[in-house]
Parts: C-alpha cells; sequence; structure tokens
C-alpha cells in the first residue's frame, strides 16, 4: 500500500493471504498516525486525503532540496507534487470568503436572473410560435 511499490490491498490480500478489512484497518492505523498512504494505486499523484497532503507540506516546510529530495524518496513522493501541494495550499488561503451578506445579496441576483430567463424563454416560445403561424399563412397565400 505504501509507497515505492502502491500495491493494492486487494492485490497484497491477494499476494500474503492477509484479509482484506485487516489492511484497511492496517491503512486507517497508519493514516491515524500521520503516516502518508495513497487511497490507490491507479492514482499516485493524488498522495492520499487534503489532510495527508497538508501534512506533507508542513513537513517539508524548512527542508532544503537535498533534505526535501530524500524525504520524497522515503515516502514514495516526487519534489514536483509537494511543490504543487504547497502551491495548492497558498492558492486556498488566497480566496476571498464571502460574508453572510454578500452570499444573500449574490442569491437575490440569482434568484432574480433566474426569474429573468424564465421570463425570456416565454418570450422566446412565443414569438417562435407567432414566426411559425406566419410562415404557415405565407405559405398558404402563395
Amino acid at each position: 500500500m505504501s509507497p515505492p511499490h502502491r500495491q493494492s490491498v486487494a492485490r497484497i490480500s491477494e499476494e500474503l493471504g492477509i484479509h482484506m478489512i485487516t489492511l484497511y484497518k492496517w491503512r486507517k492505523t497508519w493514516r491515524l498516525q500521520g503516516e502518508v498512504v495513497p487511497a490507490s494505486e491507479k492514482d499516485p499523484d493524488a498522495g492520499g486525503s487534503a489532510a495527508d497532503k497538508f501534512t506533507v507540506v508542513l513537513e517539508t516546510a524548512g527542508l532544503n532540496a537535498t533534505e526535501l529530495s530524500a524525504y520524497c524518496r522515503e515516502r514514495g513522493l516526487f519534489p514536483v507534487q509537494v511543490s504543487r501541494w504547497r502551491q495548492a495550499a497558498t492558492d486556498a488561503n488566497a480566496k476571498p470568503v464571502l460574508t453572510m451578506a454578500e452570499q444573500k445579496e449574490l442569491e437575490k441576483l440569482r434568484a432574480q436572473d433566474q426569474r429573468e430567463i424564465k421570463a425570456l424563454k416565454k418570450e422566446l416560445q412565443r414569438k417562435e410560435k407567432a414566426l411559425a403561424e406566419a410562415a404557415a399563412l405565407l405559405v398558404l397565400r402563395k
């Protein structure tokens, strides 16, 4: 389960004869102990949960390039992944949070837009019917 092999729980269970539930419990215990255990072997870039990624970012915050490389080798990660996760954490805190008043105002605008869209659709449908009727009258005149 853990890097660098990242085998699936099913594969490990099959190879070693250990029940899958036991393996899942072990993985959960490792995560609670702060280990970075990926959720699956299919997405190695995922690196587990958001908490796991944040833990890695915190643990590597003060490391230089050599120490970071050693850390990544030990855990089966790439320095590029860690830098992406660090950037994602930085970006997440950069986004503004709306106040309740701003959220209510946005909801009012959204509701108003929905009403306007509904009215425009109704008007368009009426005009399409009128156009079809006019086209039919022109065809009958000829």
